[in-house]
């Protein structure tokens, strides 16, 4: 685990500018004061955890406010420091995150009944819907404290595992938030799955080392052949996280065999501008031959629906090996990483005058991530009354996630076990009317068919409309879908 210092804090929140920084360092000032004779159960003084949380939200590059809600997020609760004092010296934004962080962590969500659980999951929607960089410093304080879980007791162990494996890392992957999510899976995983954990790292390590040794020498071929193309590009190596490695070998089509996992490691080409990304894959392919039908994912022409973009392609490797290329700019990798955080970046970068079309060259986006959210408040007060909204949002917020094309190639997010129904919903409600059958990948499926990533998925459509079939209820899973048939569209 990384050492945390203050001044490491200061040195990563440069970009900020002096001025900033420096009430930055006023707050750590207080957060110190404030927790000064604690102690966490590792040992180590209180302040360390709220300075190591602060230094994640920096390395995102959120703003000043972000930081400061960091250092100052446990205060309420531990130090008895009130909302009004945090609102006199830093202002009503660092009050507002605080209270937020300090609410979200009063919600226990695992383990709980269900009618507990559906009232403090819409406390922390609502939450969240108000201010999404609540969520930010909550994802930065699970993380510290999942790297310190050794401390607890087993038990608390396996509930904060659980908790992080079914809440949070789902939550940072709906935010795109892709080196999260990874980390809180790795992290939740070797608890909650001791003897799975461990069995995996011994059956991967001389996996990885084989693979590592053919990536060295793709990428020098790969970086000789850049040279030629005028590209100037860098080029590194990516693991597969664990728990990601150990949940493909689940698969039917895997059944445990690591020699059919073709993503273990991957190279990944960062360059500056999107021209260069396709300049790059004409070179990488000038080496290497792709696989056919699975060669070429392009995810910068159709960016995934959670806003991840960057052009995957498995070639025949060192040895014939096939091998996984990433290749996308250094702001689409920044946003990949970090998701819905990089468009705070993104926003600060405009505010100071950044011109669009550099940002625009670099494959900037403004993300979109928290319509989802949007549509969980507008969910959580239609269905009050129906007692759904446990099963729904239990599905479109915290399920495992799909990415499934049209005919025409536009993509569709839905959650795992979602059918050519959910789709149809996804498309346009009122397609539900027509549905007629269904074909996956052009063939004819049932409509209770369940979907999978990379589905390419078509309505049979009648020629006149009808009102959907009630008994689709019984395999449907999305909640548009299911208000959908329910209200005959």
């Amino acid at each position: 685990m990384q050492k945390v210092t203050e001044k490491s804090l200061y040195k990563e929140a440069s970009y900020l500018g002096k001025p900033q920084v420096a009430d930055i360092r006023r707050a750590y000032l207080f957060a110190r004061k404030a927790h000064a004779g604690q102690r966490r159960l590792t040992g180590e003084e209180y302040i360390n955890h709220p300075l190591a949380v602060s230094l994640r939200i920096a390395q995102w590059r959120l703003d000043a406010v972000s930081v400061k809600a960091a250092l100052l997020h446990d205060t309420l609760e531990d130090s008895g420091t009130s909302s009004s004092e945090i609102i006199k010296l830093f202002g009503q934004d660092v009050a507002r995150i605080v209270s937020g962080v300090t609410n979200v962590t009063a919600v226990r969500l695992v383990g709980s009944t269900d009618d507990l659980f559906e009232e403090n999951l819409r406390k922390m929607i609502l939450v969240m819907a108000r201010d999404l960089r609540v969520v930010f410093v909550k994802l930065a304080d699970r993380l510290h404290n999942m790297q310190t879980l050794y401390a607890l007791s087993r038990k608390r162990q396996t509930e904060n595992a659980r908790e992080t494996l079914e809440i949070y890392a789902p939550l940072a992957e709906r935010l795109g938030m892709g080196e999260v999510k990874g980390e809180l899976e790795d992290l939740a995983f070797q608890y909650l799955y001791e003897g799975e954990y461990r069995d995996l790292l011994k059956s991967s390590s001389k996996y990885y080392k084989n693979t590592g040794e053919n990536l060295g020498n793709m990428r020098s071929s790969i970086l000789a052949e850049l040279e030629k193309y005028g590209v100037e590009a860098s080029i590194h190596s990516r693991r597969k996280h664990y728990y990601s490695l150990w949940r493909k070998l689940q698969r039917k089509e895997i059944a445990g065999d690591i020699e059919r996992v073709h993503d273990i490691t991957a190279l990944r080409i960062l360059v500056p501008s999107v021209r260069e990304c396709y300049l790059a894959l004409g070179a990488v392919h000038g080496i290497y031959r792709p696989v056919p039908k699975i060669g070429v994912s392009d995810f910068i022409a159709q960016p995934k629906p959670n806003g991840y973009r960057s052009i995957h392609t498995k070639v025949f490797g060192e040895g014939g090996k096939i091998t996984e290329i990433q290749i996308r700019t250094y702001r689409m990798h920044e946003e990949a990483e970090h998701g819905a955080a990089a468009h705070w970046a993104y926003a600060r970068q405009k505010s100071s005058g950044v011109n669009d079309e550099v940002l625009d060259k670099e494959g900037a986006v403004v993300s979109h991530k928290m319509e989802w959210v949007r549509s969980l408040v507008h969910w959580q007060e239609e269905l009050r009354e129906t007692g759904e909204l446990l099963e729904s949002v239990k599905v479109d917020m915290f399920n495992h996630r799909n990415f499934v094309f049209s005919p025409k190639g536009d993509v569709y997010d839905l959650p795992r076990g979602a059918t050519p129904v959910d789709f149809a919903c996804a498309v346009h409600t009122r397609l539900c009317r027509y549905i007629k059958g269904a074909k996956v990948n052009g063939k004819l499926v049932p409509l209770s068919f369940e979907l999978t990533s990379g589905d390419v998925v078509e309505i049979i459509k009648n020629r006149t409309e009808r009102p959907p079939s009630r008994d689709w209820l019984n395999f449907v899973v999305t909640a548009t879908a299911r208000k959908a048939i329910k209200k005959g569209v």
